[in-house]
């Protein structure tokens, strides 16, 4: 199984660079996880909101193909960590990949929530992407400790 985080944004600081990086490195072989940066769509003359969506959401399905796709929505089902680990032992066990797409300035186009198999919110707070990136890294590295019953997390 391949894990990808497809991302809206590109040239994050270096924060965000090192954090998701100590985090996916971590990440063993069966479930190694790629980092998509797909570049923002930008605002031109009579350009709205809708249209950025619409365009980067068209990316990100291309981006995903056929893998299950997860959207980070903040409208998602919350989940702590221990029913995340059951979820990516279902993702372990179900032989597709698995794309976590994480939408632009603007949100998720509701082309990209409607195809996603799952809407996932990782806090009911708005967050900087690049926060939801190393979030989101250190979540998965989380949920992969506790199902191989790894001391990083503490219950």
């Amino acid at each position: 199984m391949k894990l990808r985080i497809i991302a809206i944004g590109h040239k994050m600081p270096a924060w965000v660079e090192l954090g998701c990086a100590e985090y996916l490195k971590r990440m063993p072989r069966e479930a190694a996880v790629e980092m998509i940066e797909l570049k923002p769509d930008k605002r031109a003359a009579g350009k709205g909101g809708e249209q950025v969506r619409e365009a980067e959401g068209a990316r990100i399905l291309e981006a995903a193909g056929r893998d299950l796709l997860v959207a980070l929505d903040e409208r998602g089902k919350s989940l702590t960590t221990l029913q995340l680990a059951e979820k990516f032992t279902g993702w372990l066990g179900g032989g597709r990949d698995v794309s976590l797409a994480i939408g632009g300035a603007d949100g998720l186009h509701e082309s990209v929530k409607q195809r996603a198999d799952w809407l996932w919110s990782l806090s009911d707070l708005t967050l900087p992407h690049g926060m939801v990136r190393v979030l989101l890294a250190e979540q998965l590295y989380r949920a992969w400790t506790v199902i191989n019953h790894h001391p990083y997390h503490r219950e």
